[in-house]
């Protein structure tokens, strides 16, 4: 039985939003025993903060797709591409997974979605193309059947744009289990730990930009950045979750940490408390 990817349930409101798009780094697991090539496509709409560390929020399309072609895996979310180049042929449910990440970032690229003046005052920040790679593990057939699924990843990304500079490191761990032919449902934790160059970009005030807005001068340091949980679920509309339509739902919730924080961006104009929340439809094939 195959058995649909967390890629469209709980992790889709991490990967579909501009401003956590390059964060939310829970893996997609695979087809849990059959073996064989597969294709799952989605898109849905996400409720989600106007900037890393907003209290505003705003809707957003969500596309995604995820697979399987002669034993490798690969995912699209939102901003975010990773090939799985370590073909996964065990019939014993292990998975072993090494390959590269790409992350388009686009928080505060644009202004038009923002609502707080005093962010807009600071300013819009280039686009930050980060590339890096992954590692993991994953085995099926854990607690509740012989498909459910745990998994554990660690990424890192490296600004290659010339607007951070910096680095990302991302660990993580999902949990899912399939509740009959039609339905399951899907438990994810990660954590973000940035370089100074990307706590520094997104996150101080420099002295121009608080003369500007009115925010205190901040100076924000590297380190844990983040954790983040979530939830989702699924139901088949149409055959069953191997093939055919689905319907999917989740929700997230991310706590900002330390400097970043702390900083006058997420503590003054927005809130240290991100939730998400995101539905849609998906196919199977």
């Amino acid at each position: 039985m195959r058995i649909m990817p967390l890629a469209l349930l709980a992790p889709l409101c991490l990967l579909a939003a501009p401003a956590f798009a390059q964060d939310g780094q829970a893996q997609l697991p695979r087809e849990a025993a059959d073996g064989g090539d597969y294709a799952i496509i989605g898109v849905g709409g996400a409720i989600l903060p106007d900037y890393e560390g907003s209290n505003d929020y705003r809707g957003a399309p969500v596309p995604l797709a995820t697979g399987k072609v002669s034993g490798f895996g690969f995912e699209l979310a939102g901003t975010r591409l990773s090939v799985d180049l370590i073909p996964d042929h065990s019939s014993s449910g292990i998975d072993f997974q090494l390959g590269p990440t790409a992350t388009v970032n686009l928080n505060r690229t644009s202004l038009k979605g923002i609502e707080d003046p005093r962010i807009k005052a600071l300013g819009k920040i280039d686009t930050s193309i980060e590339v890096g790679g992954f590692a993991g593990f994953a085995k099926t057939g854990v607690f509740t059947s012989a498909y459910d699924r745990i998994a554990f990843r660690a990424s890192y990304r490296k600004d290659v744009s010339n607007v951070s500079k910096a680095g990302v490191f991302t660990p993580s761990i999902t949990y899912m289990t399939p509740l009959s032919r039609k339905s399951m449902v899907g438990l994810f934790l990660s954590a973000s730990r940035v370089e100074k160059g990307y706590a520094d970009t997104y996150f101080s005030v420099t002295p121009a930009g608080s003369a500007a807005s009115g925010l205190p001068v901040w100076n924000a340091q590297g380190g844990w950045k983040d954790w983040t949980a979530g939830i989702g679920g699924a139901v088949s509309l149409t055959g069953d979750l191997t093939h055919g339509l689905q319907l999917f739902a989740g929700g997230t919730y991310r706590k900002l940490l330390n400097s970043i924080g702390d900083s006058p961006i997420v503590r003054t104009a927005g809130s240290r408390g991100q939730w998400l929340g995101s539905a849609g439809l998906a196919y199977s094939f």
